[in-house]
C-alpha cells in the first residue's frame, strides 16, 4: 500500500506530522499536484500551524522543480485560497487541517476557478503520482524552474465578501467572533470593518496553531461554551464561531443559544431565493428535513447530496445550484466560484437579521421545526459490519445509501456514515420531537455499540 493512503481523504489530504506528513511526502505531493493542473501558476498559502512553514515551503519547492510558477498568498483563510484561484483563474493549495489538533496538517487543493479536488476528480490521481515520486519514478526537473512570488490578497477579499450584501443597509448591531486562535483573526476583522454600523469584537485572535484556549472545532457544543457566554454577558446581538481555516462558521443569537447548521443553511437559502427567484439550493443528506421545506415554500428546487465540499461544488457546476449548505456549517455560493465561506455567510446572516428588524432568536423560529441529536461519534472496530447490522435491523424502513445508511422511519430518520479523516461513526437523527428524538438515539447507538 502506498504510505501516502491513509492521510489521502475524500476530499482533501490530512494526517499527523511528521508521522503521516512530512516534507518528503509535501514536496511529492508538490510535482504531483503540478503535474496534474497542467498550469503555468499555481497559488499556495497555509494557516497559523507551525507545521505549515516548512511543508509549504517543501510543497513549493516540488512545483517550482516542475517549472510551474507560484504565487505565496502567506497566512490566510481556506476560503480567502478559494477566492483567490477563482479570481486569478490559478489551481490552488491550501496547507491546513481545519478543526483537526494542532498535531495534525493537510492540503486542501482546487483547480483554476476554484473547481474542487476530490478523490473522484484528481485526488486519487494525485496520490499515485506522488507515491511514483516517492518510489524514484516520478517526472524529472523541469530543464527552466519556475518562479515564487508573493501577493497579499486579503483587501480584495474583504471587499469580495462585501459586496453580498448592502453595507450601508446593515442596521447598527453589536458582534462577537470567536476565531479560535484560527486563521478568522485575521479575515474577520478585515470584513467586519468595512460595516459602520457593526460595532465588534474578536475572542482569541491571536493566530496560534497550539489552540491555547479550545480546540477549532465549533461543531462541538463545549468549543461554543466561551462564546455563548460572552454573547449574553456584553449584550451583543450575534455571535459567530469560526474553525480553524475559518472556512466554517457557527451562529450564535443573542440569547446564547447556538444556531444550527441546518437552521443556517434555511435562512441563508431563504435570503439567496429571494434574489434568485425559482433557483437550485443543495442541502447535505444530514441537514434537516426543514431545510428542502423551507427551500420550497421560497420557491426554490432542493436538491439532496453527500456530504463534502468536493461533492457539493461538482453538484453545484452541474445543477446551475445558486447555494449549496451542509449541516456542518459549510456554505457555498455560486458567486463565491462555488466555494464554502464562513464570512460571506457571517455577512448575510447581518444582513437579514437587520432587513427583518428582528432578533436572530425571532428570526430563526419559523426555521426550526424538529428535534436533531447534533452529530454523535462512536469509535468501533468494523464500521461496515456496524453499518450492515444496523441496516439489517431496520429493514421495514426506507434506506439509500447515497452517503452512508440513511433511515427513514415515517415521523424520524437518521444517517449513519463513516467519517473521511478519523476511525469513527457518525451518527445524526431527527424527531418529531425531543422525547422521540432521544429515545431513537437509545435505540440507534444500543445497535451500532452491540
Amino acid at each position: 500500500m502506498s504510505p501516502l493512503e491513509p492521510i489521502v481523504k475524500a476530499y482533501d489530504i490530512r494526517g499527523m506530522v511528521p508521522d503521516q506528513l512530512n516534507d518528503e511526502y509535501a514536496r511529492a505531493f508538490g510535482i504531483a499536484f503540478a503535474r496534474f493542473a497542467d498550469a503555468d501558476q499555481i497559488v499556495v498559502a497555509r494557516d497559523m500551524r507551525s507545521s505549515g512553514v516548512h511543508l509549504l515551503a517543501a510543497f513549493t519547492d516540488g512545483v517550482l522543480e516542475q517549472g510551474v510558477d507560484v504565487v505565496d498568498l502567506g497566512l490566510t483563510s481556506t476560503d480567502m485560497v478559494f477566492f483567490a484561484s477563482g479570481r486569478l483563474d490559478v489551481p490552488g493549495a491550501m496547507f491546513t487541517a481545519s478543526h483537526n489538533p494542532a498535531g495534525y496538517n493537510g492540503i486542501k487543493l482546487c483547480l483554476s476557478g476554484a473547481r474542487a479536488v476530490g478523490i473522484d476528480t484528481g485526488l486519487a490521481e494525485i496520490r499515485d503520482l506522488a507515491t511514483e515520486v516517492l518510489s524514484g519514478r516520478g517526472a524529472l526537473p523541469a530543464l527552466h524552474p519556475g518562479s515564487r512570488s508573493e501577493r497579499d490578497m486579503l483587501a480584495d477579499f474583504a471587499d469580495h465578501v462585501v459586496g453580498f450584501v448592502d453595507p450601508d443597509a446593515v442596521r447598527p448591531l453589536r458582534v462577537v467572533a470567536d476565531t479560535a486562535n484560527g486563521m478568522g483573526g485575521l479575515v474577520v476583522p478585515a470584513v467586519l470593518e468595512r460595516f459602520t454600523n457593526v460595532d465588534f469584537e474578536v475572542m482569541y485572535a491571536e493566530l496560534d496553531g497550539t489552540f491555547p484556549n479550545h480546540p477549532a472545532d465549533p461543531l462541538q457544543p463545549a468549543n461554543q461554551r466561551d462564546l455563548r457566554s460572552r454573547v449574553v454577558a456584553g449584550g451583543f446581538d450575534i455571535g459567530f464561531a469560526f474553525d480553524g481555516d475559518a472556512d466554517r462558521v457557527f451562529v450564535v443569537d443573542e440569547t446564547g443559544i447556538g444556531v444550527s447548521g441546518s437552521t443556517t443553511t434555511a435562512l441563508l437559502a431563504s435570503v439567496l431565493l429571494r434574489e434568485h427567484p425559482g433557483a437550485t439550493v443543495l442541502h447535505n443528506l444530514i441537514c434537516s428535513r426543514s431545510v428542502p421545506e423551507v427551500v420550497r415554500e421560497h420557491g426554490g428546487v432542493p436538491v439532496r447530496t453527500k456530504v463534502g465540499h468536493s461533492y457539493i461544488k461538482q453538484r453545484m457546476a452541474e445543477t446551475g445550484a445558486v447555494f449549496g449548505g451542509e449541516h456542518s456549517a459549510h456554505y457555498y455560493f455560486a458567486d463565491n466560484y462555488r466555494a464554502d465561506s464562513g464570512v460571506i455567510a457571517a455577512v448575510l446572516v447581518l444582513a437579514e437579521v437587520s432587513r427583518s428588524d428582528q432578533d436572530l432568536s425571532v428570526v430563526r423560529k419559523p426555521l426550526e421545526r424538529y428535534a436533531q441529536s447534533g452529530e454523535i461519534n462512536t469509535e468501533v472496530s468494523d464500521a461496515a459490519a456496524v453499518i450492515a447490522r444496523v441496516d439489517r435491523h431496520f429493514d421495514e424502513c426506507s434506506r439509500d445509501w447515497l452517503d452512508g445508511l440513511t433511515v427513514e422511519c415515517g415521523t424520524w430518520w437518521f444517517n449513519l456514515r463513516p467519517s473521511n479523516t478519523e476511525p469513527l461513526l457518525r451518527l445524526n437523527l431527527e424527531a418529531a420531537t425531543n422525547a422521540e428524538c432521544e429515545d431513537r438515539v437509545t435505540d440507534v447507538l444500543s445497535l451500532i455499540t452491540t
